[in-house]
């Protein structure tokens, strides 16, 4: 007799072969499979919601922004965003960031393939969730941090518009050289305001933030200039500037003040 839930024929010589699980036992273990996919969402579902009631409210963070301003000594609010510096973060850090809830679902399943496979891919950082590693995480990464930093991430995304997000980043952000904020790198590194910053000056600063030290223009130009043609190239590839105008933003000089600060 076979064994049970397999299928057995005969064959040229006259003995038996298996020829693998029956149709009802496929049946079953696809429906393990749903069953423990389901437990999974239920699970994450759960865990989602015990984030929301444990993290603090969002409500807080234009307070924090201006804390950290005030021990900073840099003004607060900050200048208005130009739109070339946030068509440069956007377009480098958060290609969806207007539709994104906070976080970026395509992105974070990215990043666990990656982790399961064993290969380093940070690309699943959305702009909502880097404000909140600054604002709430104190800049720290961790599997704890990770996980309040997602749940701030879409909290501060239903709480404030896309425009005071990119405000509020710009303004708690690095920028290598000790400046903090965007109108302190603006002036240090150009010696101009924000809103007098070129594209090619906006999109380094853009740039930047990803790597403040590594990527500082005054102490290491060769990869400050290697980002910001990934930037400038980003820029184009989504959308914002033409062939004609990534070109142009290519070869144009990036004007570094030899004055630090605006007159």
């Amino acid at each position: 007799m076979g064994a049970l839930g397999t299928h057995r024929s005969v064959s040229s010589d006259g003995s038996f072969k298996s020829e693998g699980p029956t149709r009802p036992m496929r049946t079953r273990r696809r429906f393990r499979i749903v069953k423990v996919l389901l437990a999974i969402v239920v699970l994450f579902a759960v865990a989602v919601g015990l984030l929301f009631l444990l993290t603090p409210s969002a409500g807080q963070a234009t307070a924090l922004v201006r804390e950290q301003a005030r021990d900073r000594h840099i003004a607060y609010p900050g200048p208005p965003v130009p739109a070339y510096f946030a068509q440069a973060l956007i377009a480098t850090e958060d290609h969806r960031f207007y539709s994104d809830p906070g976080v970026d679902p395509l992105a974070m399943g990215r990043v666990v393939i990656s982790w399961i496979i064993g290969r380093e891919d940070q690309g699943g950082s959305t702009i909502d969730q880097q404000l909140a590693k600054n604002l709430y995480t104190g800049g720290h990464s961790g599997f704890t941090e990770d996980l309040e930093q997602l749940a701030m991430a879409v909290k501060l995304n239903q709480t404030y518009s896309r425009p005071q997000i990119l405000r509020m980043y710009a303004e708690v952000a690095y920028y290598g050289h000790g400046y903090y904020g965007l109108d302190a790198a603006s002036c240090g590194y150009f010696g101009r305001p924000p809103d007098r910053l070129t594209l090619v000056q906006a999109a380094m600063l853009a740039g930047v933030v990803n790597a403040p030290s590594y990527d500082d223009p005054l102490v290491y130009p060769r990869q400050a200039r290697n980002r910001l043609v990934h930037v400038i190239g980003r820029m184009a590839a989504v959308g914002y500037l033409t062939p004609a105008q990534e070109t142009a933003a290519l070869n144009a000089p990036l004007g570094l003040s030899a004055v630090r600060g605006c007159a």
